[in-house]
């Protein structure tokens, strides 16, 4: 019997009022506030021009130009927190009751989330830093890594409309693990290789390709 059979094969939960304290919701609802104030923080970290930068059209042209590393990651940022929480949206959209593994990885995956902000500022302060490349690099591949732990809780226990497809719910989770995986490699890679957050442009091939190989070799064990 594969991986997936069993997966399958998991008992969905019953259409039932959840108990007190258990309302996907509200979880929903605060995940969603989190999200969004964590992407708002992102453009406040961006330096203003101030002073001579705002003489003239040439001097505000240099201070932008200048500045396109933080525009670039602020842009990067962005869309990685966008996708994260469309596909959440998603999965709460099938989710009729928790349980207390689901719930509890909600704590590390919204303290991630809150966190980002602080690398992305630090990496556009600091283009070139494979510090600051890697503290990101991190950063958003532990955020990946809770969003694959809720999707393997998922499809694994009784917390999923009986309309689910669980099958789809286990490869977002792959595809997670292998975008989050790509990021660890990128975060590894920044101390040798100039130009890294560039090729950060690239996740989305890991997880199109990346989470079908994982599926692959799931079905395989």
């Amino acid at each position: 019997m594969t991986i997936g059979e069993v997966d399958e094969r998991v008992p969905s939960a019953p259409e039932s009022t959840p108990a007190p304290g258990h309302t996907p919701e509200r979880l929903a609802m605060f995940t969603d506030a989190i999200f969004a104030i964590a992407m708002t923080l992102l453009v406040i970290e961006i330096k203003r021009p101030e002073g001579k930068a705002l003489k003239d059209t040439a001097s505000l042209w240099r201070f932008l130009t200048h500045e396109w590393e933080s525009f670039f990651v602020f842009v990067l940022a962005f869309v990685l927190l966008w996708t994260v929480w469309r596909r959440h949206h998603v999965l709460m959209d099938q989710v009729v009751r928790l349980n207390r593994a689901f719930t509890a990885w909600h704590a590390p995956l919204l303290l991630l989330v809150a966190f980002l902000p602080f690398p992305t500022a630090l990496i556009g302060e600091a283009f070139d830093n494979p510090l600051a490349i890697c503290v990101f690099a991190l950063s958003e591949a532990a955020v990946l890594i809770c969003e694959g732990a809720l999707k393997e809780i998922a499809h694994r226990t009784p917390v999923l409309s009986e309309h689910a497809d669980r099958a789809q719910v286990r490869r977002g989770a792959n595809s997670s693990w292998a975008v989050g995986a790509f990021f660890v490699v990128m975060g590894a890679l920044a101390w040798s290789v100039p130009g890294i957050p560039v090729a950060w442009l690239l996740a989305p091939f890991a997880a199109a390709y990346g989470g079908a190989l994982i599926e692959r070799l799931r079905r395989q064990l």
